[in-house]
């Protein structure tokens, strides 16, 4: 149906950062918020369910660097809305919150589901339509599926895994999205080790996985499959002759099982054709070495990624192309982006909610003060 009203501002995209820049637009303007599904769906399974929503650091500078890619962009974003400001703002929408050891931010009441329907409460002047956005016009009319509406301003929030085509056709340049945060396919089969863990890496049935995983693939979301990791996972410094003269008689797998977990330590011994059994006594120099060298040079070869963890991705409008004081493009006057649709990407930990909640807000305060201007 086509419509003939028309709104100050419509945002597309009703995910955690198009719903934040609602937030701060909804009291003094008509707000139009488009999503072809339900409303913050895309919060729900973040942190495991319980809804990592930032991160304890409080200097802007220090909390960017945890972005591989817009860390310089996030300055004046994080100058403007900060951790601080993000604790505000859920206590003000009735999510009290509290920082674990690692620094990770959660509300306290370990739910998702329970910050969805206090953020959706929260949207009291916002009118959410369930149709699907197939294009902006030169004029801001918005295209959907059912019709047209005719708005001044246009905010994109349509996350990391949705269609750039409307987005292109806007003359934006789209960074080829790639997935950060995943699990690594490896050329070994590590099967035989699926479910142990060293030092943040979790051995899978498809390769490797967990948080110091995580980090290197969005650290290297960029580069060309295939490519080589190699981990030492002794972390310290051991003198292994000293503890086979030790301890003779004890076999060489349940004394590295002092070090690494046993069943790694079976594995490695395998794979190097040392029988796990061998008593200590018997090892010589060379097999001793080589042992040493498997422990502290662990290499493996990534293939691909595969779906796994948080599964943000690496990609989305170039940065070049928007304003970071406004969140304005600089190709279309009126148009703002937020979110994971421009190309930033952070670590685990809360910081690319982060991302949603500052650029949302930065962009909502500059349509604040251009349409009341």
């Amino acid at each position: 149906m086509e419509q003939e009203s028309r709104y100050k501002v419509a945002i597309i995209g009703a995910g955690p950062a198009g719903c934040m820049c609602a937030y701060y637009l909804q009291d003094k303007f008509d707000v139009l918020l488009f999503d072809k599904s339900s409303p913050l769906r895309t919060l729900l399974p973040t942190g495991g369910g319980r809804c990592n929503l930032a991160h304890g650091e409080y200097d802007f500078k220090e909390l960017a660097k945890n972005y591989p890619r817009g860390e310089k962009f996030l300055y004046s974003v994080f100058s403007k809305f900060s951790t601080f400001d993000t604790i505000e703002f859920f206590k003000n929408i009735g999510v009290s919150t509290y920082i674990q050891e690692d620094m990770r931010i959660f509300p306290d009441s370990n739910s998702s589901k329970d910050v969805r329907e206090k953020f959706l409460k929260s949207l009291k002047n916002v009118k959410i339509i369930k149709e699907e956005v197939l294009k902006i016009s030169n004029n801001y009319s918005v295209v959907t599926n059912l019709g047209f509406y005719n708005v001044d301003y246009v905010v994109i929030a349509t996350g990391g895994h949705a269609s750039y085509d409307f987005i292109k056709r806007m003359g934006h340049d789209i960074v080829q999205p790639r997935p950060a945060l995943v699990g690594l396919k490896t050329k070994e089969d590590f099967s035989a080790l699926a479910g142990v863990s060293i030092n943040g890496v979790l051995f899978t049935h498809n390769g490797v996985s967990g948080p110091e995983i995580y980090k290197i693939s969005s650290l290297r979301a960029r580069d060309n499959f295939p490519y080589k990791l190699s981990f030492d996972f002794l972390k310290c410094d051991i003198d292994l002759q000293q503890e086979f003269n030790s301890n003779p008689h004890k076999s060489i797998k349940n004394l590295l099982s002092l070090h690494v977990p046993k069943s790694f330590a079976d594995f490695v011994l395998k794979d190097l054709n040392i029988n796990p059994e061998q008593k200590c006594h018997r090892i010589n120099a060379n097999t001793r070495d080589a042992i040493l060298k498997r422990l502290r040079n662990f290499e493996f070869t990534v293939l691909n990624t595969f779906p796994d963890g948080e599964v943000v991705t690496s990609g989305g409008v170039n940065l070049k192309e928007i304003d970071s004081k406004t969140m304005q493009s600089k190709l279309c006057k009126g148009v703002y982006f937020c979110g994971e649709v421009i190309d930033v990407d952070g670590y685990c930990g809360g910081f690319n909610l982060q991302n949603c909640w500052s650029t949302a807000y930065v962009a909502a305060q500059s349509l604040n003060l251009t349409l009341c201007s």
